[in-house]
């Protein structure tokens, strides 16, 4: 499963390694579509070798506004603490399997 993280723990939870962050909302119809693929990554990968966590934009608009976060889904690709990708929108699990191997 996806760490949740919320304004105060974002940048220390995302700080190191590779970093999928899942910025969504309960009300939103595609995030939900979402969830379920980031679950099944959440179980191939180790931690170590890319950490999933999840911002509800709703109950932590600063982080969500600090990246121009304007739709979502969107995924957030950090790199050691830097932004190195993001998408917009539903990604099948092999999208995503894809975009860590070409971050990796």
């Amino acid at each position: 499963m996806a760490h949740i993280v919320t304004d105060k723990t974002f940048e220390s939870e995302t700080k190191e390694g590779l970093v999928l962050v899942d910025f969504w909302a309960t009300w939103c119809g595609p995030c939900l579509m979402q969830a379920p693929i980031l679950d099944q990554l959440s179980e191939e990968f180790d931690e170590d070798e890319l950490k999933i966590v999840k911002l509800d934009v709703d109950e932590n608009p600063q982080t969500a506004q600090q990246f121009g976060i304007m739709s979502i889904p969107t995924l957030l690709f950090k790199k050691d603490g830097e932004v190195v990708k993001q998408i917009a929108g539903v990604h099948t699990k092999d999208q995503i399997k894809a975009i860590v191997a070409e971050l990796a």
